[in-house]
């Protein structure tokens, strides 16, 4: 396929570009804001047990598939999920399986930019100080939610504020996509990571080095209660599950965009040492840094157990409730405050750029689109879903989202995924695949794990989940936000929700079947391989 007589697959500028792009992929709003939270109220040190081992027998192993499948992907010019799983099984069914790979990062695009919206806004409101002196969590929860537009018992912001904070993310995501991979994407993530990292440390240091709080308590106590571990709770499975779901959250696990990302590599561009230096980089930010800030902020003002109680509350309470009344207590602290939400907004965005690209590579790809028309196509109309988000967030909408293409979808990805490049492509060829080009050998073991161990844990994950949360969430007997019931009044909006996921999955359906009907695939005779990719360096 053409774009404009120019092909319509480019490659990464340069293999710290490319690695900076792919870590900024997986490092987002989880990483300062869930990660925390989840391992606040999963037993601290406990958690980290069940995080770390997680890790290795599921998120590495994910790691390297991801970039396998999408590398091989990219050999036949194929940058989204549907191409993929046909060029790896040789079946009509493939490529159906793969439209979870275009449907979920477009419907995570379109809730995850609001939510970036309001680390905008923050970054605003601390600079200019606009909450300054409130300085209880129910003040700023109250202020929180007059932004949100949830019935905050102050109306601090006008209506149309989320709106237009909304509006320039937005257009900003889609600008930056516009330019292309190594003209955009790698050049934002060249920038916002440096600038991610500097002022993580920052914050982290001041956290680190801030006197004792009203109740004698240091930051230090807060990360001894993070990193020691009560092994009692080690036989809870919900700490093993949290600790599951963040690693999917923190490494942008069944999303397909890794795997998107992956297809601008040629098989000589090695995957094996990338791979595990992206999820170094995002570890690093996660645990040291992300770990570093939050919860010891929290428990240096509020005591352990009031940490705890905040983040029961919820992520979000966490980052844009108690972290603006730390702020408020320090020296600098509207500067400290902007540079907390603008980390979280570059963080967000490095993210956000990552999730339209399948949607991008299959239309220019089987369509012969030009990159900006699809951007601002595809991206227009995810606008108009977004402003859903903006509109009724108060009933639940975004939840909906959040839960089954956020947590559920992602796991029932990375199943399919990993059954297709193991198991139907076959483990040996899979094995080969990983190692072509590569600059390290990975311990033998691994295989048996990615065949066996890593398909297994995702099973279990799916079949705990479906049983205690999709179940009950699809009866409305419990919301997708809460362990509350559905309120009456919210059930028009939730319902809407699911029949808009299902249209939307139903419409990226019709077009799989009309790109291959235009382009005649074979699906049992799979796909010419391309020869010369650009790789690393090749440029557009």
């Amino acid at each position: 396929m053409t774009d404009n007589g120019v092909s319509a697959h480019e490659s990464w500028g340069t293999r710290l570009g490319l690695i900076m792009a792919m870590a900024g992929n997986a490092i987002g709003l989880g990483n300062f804001l869930r990660f925390p939270r989840q391992a606040a109220v999963n037993g601290g040190g406990s958690f980290m047990i069940a995080y770390f081992t997680a890790l290795l027998l599921l998120g590495i192993p994910l790691m390297w598939i991801e970039w396998g499948i999408g590398r091989h992907g990219g050999r036949y010019r194929k940058g989204h999920m549907p191409g993929m799983l046909a060029s790896l099984w040789r079946h009509p069914a493939a490529k159906y399986l793969g439209v979870v790979g275009l449907v979920i990062p477009i419907f995570i695009l379109i809730y995850y930019t609001y939510i970036m919206a309001w680390t905008a806004g923050f970054t605003w409101f601390s600079l200019t100080k606009d909450y300054w002196g409130m300085s209880t969590q129910a003040q700023m929860v109250s202020y929180l939610q007059s932004f949100q537009g949830v019935g905050g018992s102050h109306p601090y912001h006008a209506a149309w504020t989320p709106y237009a904070f909304f509006v320039g993310t937005f257009a900003l995501n889609m600008w930056i996509v516009s330019k292309g991979i190594s003209g955009g994407v790698e050049k934002l993530a060249r920038i916002a990571m440096p600038v991610l990292f500097l002022f993580a440390a920052i914050l982290a240091g001041v956290v680190l080095t801030m006197p004792a709080g009203p109740g004698g308590e240091t930051a230090w106590h807060g990360l001894e209660f993070i990193y020691k571990p009560d092994f009692s709770l080690l036989g809870s499975p919900t700490v093993w599950l949290a600790a599951a779901g963040q690693i999917f959250f923190t490494l942008s696990l069944g999303q397909g965009t890794l795997q998107a990302y992956a297809s601008y590599l040629s098989k000589d561009d090695d995957i094996a040492l990338n791979g595990l230096a992206t999820a170094a980089t995002n570890e690093t930010a996660e645990v040291v840094l992300g770990g570093t800030i939050a919860i010891p902020a929290a428990v240096t003002f509020f005591g352990v157990s009031g940490a705890v109680a905040i983040a029961n509350g919820g992520s979000f309470d966490l980052g844009f409730a108690t972290m603006p009344v730390v702020f408020q207590q320090l020296p600098m602290g509207n500067i400290l405050g902007a540079m907390w939400f603008s980390l979280l907004f570059f963080a967000g965005l490095t993210t956000s750029v990552a999730l339209i690209t399948p949607a991008v590579a299959f239309f220019r790809e089987e369509f012969g689109v030009s990159r900006e028309k699809v951007v601002w196509g595809v991206g227009g109309i995810c606008f108009v879903f977004g402003l859903m988000h903006v509109a009724w967030l108060g009933h639940g909408f975004l939840d909906e989202w959040d839960y089954w293409a956020g947590s559920f979808g992602l796991v029932v990805s990375a199943i399919i995924e990993v059954i297709i490049f193991m198991w139907v492509f076959g483990a040996k060829h899979a094995w080969h695949e990983i190692h072509l080009g590569a600059d390290i050998r990975i311990p033998h073991v691994f295989k048996h794990i990615m065949t066996w161990v890593t398909p297994a844990y995702l099973a279990a994950i799916l079949i705990w989940w479906g049983k205690e949360d999709a179940l009950p969430i699809i009866l409305n007997t419990r919301s997708a936000g809460s362990s509350n019931p559905v309120v009456p009044a919210d059930a028009p909006y939730i319902w809407g929700s699911r029949l808009l996921l299902v249209a939307i999955a139903l419409a990226f359906v019709v077009f799989v079947r009309m790109a291959w009907r235009r382009n005649r695939y074979d699906d049992r005779h799979g796909f010419a391989e391309i020869e010369g990719p650009a790789g690393v360096g090749g440029g557009q």
